[in-house]
């Protein structure tokens, strides 16, 4: 039986890259030659606990950011033909592909189950290139916090953290007629990055005063007396447990807050401050249920800036070094080697 790598988590901060039977397709069932597969933060955090909640003595395939070609098809599949270019949603149709479930896609070859269901597949333009098309899972949950945050052409917004996520949020309220945006950031590469997709300025902690360069910046609002940044927008995005208090300090009276970044521990809130300032505080997760929104902009605006770094499958644990650098750069991308990466 043909063999092929696979990523996998073995224990917490175990990985290997182990040689897998290829998959073969049920009748319901697609099997996609994965092109290009980014690392994501949530993939770094699965690697620290050895599992999505920790191990359960069986191996945890990898990867759910990803785009491909599908190679073949079950009897029974309909609409997907073998020669698409596709993305996955990778939770889409009973499938956990790299968040628990037994397929991942760091590997040439994927499994992707009951393909004709909920639109699993979703069919991308020749045009837009394939390494790109991987973008559309992490653009997907920056846009979907700047869904949540009812932005509006005019309006001020600040991104805390210019990761791959606050940078796709970054990227889409520039491309919904957002100007005056300000990323937040302890990376020069980073906030670079960030200027590219559309912010017009940036700050590091390190060395600038955030709070009052943010209201020099954008101006002030008077809150009882007191002045406070004229920013109509927040999204949080750096995980970072000082940020939301901070945040919520220093707004104007109806500011709208997103926070779309992991924070695995509790955060102390003044929640006397939320209800005299009347600010809207707004969690987001996943993606918009239209993954052609992302596909739509991906076809009209360059993200090729978010990819920082590339790397062959087989160099998997060097690009896993830079991805857990935060200083490093932004996306990395690995080609699995299933129709190009650039194709």
């Amino acid at each position: 039986m043909a063999q092929q790598i696979q990523v996998q988590i073995h224990a917490p901060d175990e990985l290997r890259l182990d040689r897998v039977p290829a998959p073969v397709p049920g009748p319901r069932d697609a099997v996609v030659r994965v092109a290009a597969c980014g690392i994501c933060g949530s993939d770094l955090g699965y690697l620290s606990l050895g599992g999505v909640a920790g191990p359960t003595g069986t191996p945890m395939p990898l990867g759910h950011e990803f785009s491909g070609v599908v190679e073949s098809v079950g009897a029974e599949v309909a609409g997907v033909a073998p020669g698409d270019r596709v993305v996955v949603d990778p939770l889409g149709a009973g499938n956990r592909i790299g968040n628990g479930g037994s397929e991942g896609a760091f590997t040439p070859r994927l499994l992707v189950r009951n393909v004709s269901e909920d639109r699993c597949l979703i069919r991308i333009p020749d045009a837009l290139p394939l390494e790109l098309a991987a973008l559309a899972e992490p653009l997907g949950v920056g846009m979907q916090a700047v869904n949540r945050s009812r932005a509006k052409p005019g309006e001020k917004a600040v991104v805390f953290g210019a990761g791959p996520i606050g940078l796709a949020a970054i990227a889409t309220l520039r491309y919904r007629g957002l100007e005056d945006m300000i990323a937040v950031d302890y990376s020069d590469t980073r906030l670079g990055v960030a200027r590219e997709l559309g912010a017009r300025d940036t700050l590091n902690p390190s060395r600038d005063k955030v709070g009052s360069r943010i209201r020099e910046l954008h101006g002030t609002s008077l809150v009882m007396g007191a002045p406070m940044a004229d920013t109509d927008i927040y999204i949080e995005a750096s995980g970072a447990a000082p940020v939301l208090p901070q945040i919520i300090r220093r707004s104007k009276s109806g500011a709208r807050i997103v926070v779309v970044a992991l924070h695995r521990k509790e955060i102390a809130i003044n929640f006397l401050l939320i209800m005299m300032k009347q600010l809207e505080l707004l969690g987001s997760i996943a993606q918009p249920e239209d993954w052609n929104d992302m596909i739509e902009m991906l076809g009209q605006v360059d993200l090729s800036a978010m990819i920082t770094h590339r790397f062959p499958l087989e160099d998997f644990e060097e690009a896993l070094a830079i991805a857990q650098d935060a200083d490093a750069g932004a996306k990395v991308m690995v080609d699995c080697g299933g129709g190009g990466a650039a194709g």
